[in-house]
């Protein structure tokens, strides 16, 4: 059995968490590669290394060189090499790294030196060998992961290697400089490592056991999810459900891996599994999975008789979109209406109206109506939509606390209910969701 095992920023944060993650690995022997993450918070006032090191590359823009934002991230690890007591000549690979920073001049190769620096510590603490992410992850011309030609690296590189440690969050792009994914991205190094050896299970390490079915500062002390999909999964970390990066699934789902949320200071918790459709069990007690949602949505309405028989109708609405370069959130449509929802932060400046304007033009509806202040909350749960009875229990509730549903979307999939409410009714509503299922 191959287990492949990402330790976040907590974990990594000093040699005390350090010490916690080496007993997790020589706990089980078939934890066999370690992703990390640069060095966390230590406490609630503490800056995350990451952080620094982009405050290292702004120096170097405007100075020149990182002597002070970098004198943090020196300190840093040299503290935690001298108390795990490992003989590393840290010292000399810090100045070293500290001259790359200065001559690279890139954000994404500063940034990623935290979780080199970390890789190398942890390699050299656990006696594992030291494998640089450079060497294994690939992204194309479009700064995309070349996933495939990535998958390929990482199973000839690491054949042959009985255990490894690994820096997550970046690569090299297509002209062999250092790129970074977006923050979080050491998940997606996880996930794509375990795809590569064909590992039995990736074990994500974090500070938290697992999933919650919603946000402990809305409801108190929520149920843990103890198994989820890789689609729902998907819909919840869209809306904002943020222990796994969303493209860490990916990898993993291809490979078929199931994915096990932990804690590392409670390596005793289940957490929670990330499964493929069919190694799903469906619990017949749980009828929903989870709720999450996002405020600051804007809804365009747009209703024109016989709209279904106008041929190109949406495309031209989508094509004044696109124009403008925003992403659309959700399409939900009636046989004489389209309702457009976009991200409010896309519509500042004066667009919102000039698009309202040109969609007008575009396509002469007899009404257009635009919904501002507007919160998105979906409803996920495996195969939801075939039990009776589901979304009259979902509407009743809020009726009854008075909420007013602005919106519904409920796709094909029948994994979700997404609803559109007020911003002012956000919480309330996720409040009253929760009681009425959980």
């Amino acid at each position: 059995m191959i287990k492949v095992c990402k330790f976040g920023g907590t974990s990594m944060a000093d040699a005390n968490a350090l010490r916690q993650v080496k007993s997790i690995i020589e706990a089980d022997s078939s934890r066999r590669f370690v992703v990390v993450s640069a060095p966390g918070k230590r406490h609630k006032n503490d800056i995350k290394i990451t952080d620094t090191l982009y405050r290292c590359y702004d120096e170097v823009v405007e100075l020149g060189n990182c002597k002070n934002a970098f004198s943090i991230v020196r300190e840093r690890f040299i503290e935690i090499v001298k108390d795990l007591g490992i003989d590393l000549d840290i010292k000399s690979i810090l100045d070293k790294t500290e001259e790359e920073i200065v001559l690279n001049k890139s954000a994404d190769f500063a940034a990623s030196r935290g979780e080199y620096l970390s890789a190398i510590v942890a390699a050299a603490f656990l006696g594992f060998e030291f494998v640089d992410a450079a060497s294994l992850v690939r992204f194309d011309s479009q700064g995309k992961l070349n996933a495939d030609y990535t998958n390929d690296k990482v199973a000839s590189k690491l054949a042959n290697v009985k255990n490894a440690v690994i820096p997550g969050f970046y690569g090299k792009n297509f002209e062999g400089q250092i790129k970074t994914f977006s923050r979080g991205g050491s998940d997606i190094t996880g996930s794509i490592i375990a795809r590569g050896v064909g590992a039995d299970l990736y074990e994500n390490w974090t500070d938290v056991s697992g999933f919650l079915i919603c946000d402990p500062r809305i409801v108190d002390d929520p149920k843990a999810i103890k198994q989820i999909t890789y689609k729902e999964l998907r819909e919840l970390s869209y809306m904002g459900a943020s222990v796994l990066h969303s493209e860490a699934i990916f990898p993993a789902m291809k490979g078929k891996i199931p994915i096990n949320i932990k804690n590392t200071f409670k390596p005793e918790d289940a957490g929670t599994m990330i499964v493929p459709n069919d190694r799903y069990e469906l619990d017949p007690d749980n009828v929903i999975t989870g709720i999450a949602g996002k405020k600051n949505f804007t809804v365009i309405y747009i209703e024109k008789s016989l709209m279904n028989a106008e041929v190109g109708f949406v495309r031209r609405i989508l094509s004044v979109i696109e124009h403008y370069g925003i992403c659309i959130e959700h399409v939900p449509s009636g046989i004489d209406t389209v309702s457009v929802v976009l991200s409010s932060e896309e519509l500042k400046g004066g667009i919102l109206n000039d698009m309202v304007n040109e969609i007008r033009e575009n396509v002469n509806p007899d009404f257009i109506h635009v919904i501002e202040n507007i919160s998105l909350i979906a409803t996920v749960g495996h195969g939801m939509a075939r039990r009776t009875g589901t979304a009259a229990r979902l509407f009743t509730a809020l009726a009854k606390e008075g909420i007013n549903i602005k919106m519904i979307d409920q796709g094909s999939s029948e994994l979700n209910i997404i609803i559109g409410v007020a911003n002012s009714d956000y919480e309330k509503c996720i409040r009253t969701i929760y009681k009425a299922f959980v």
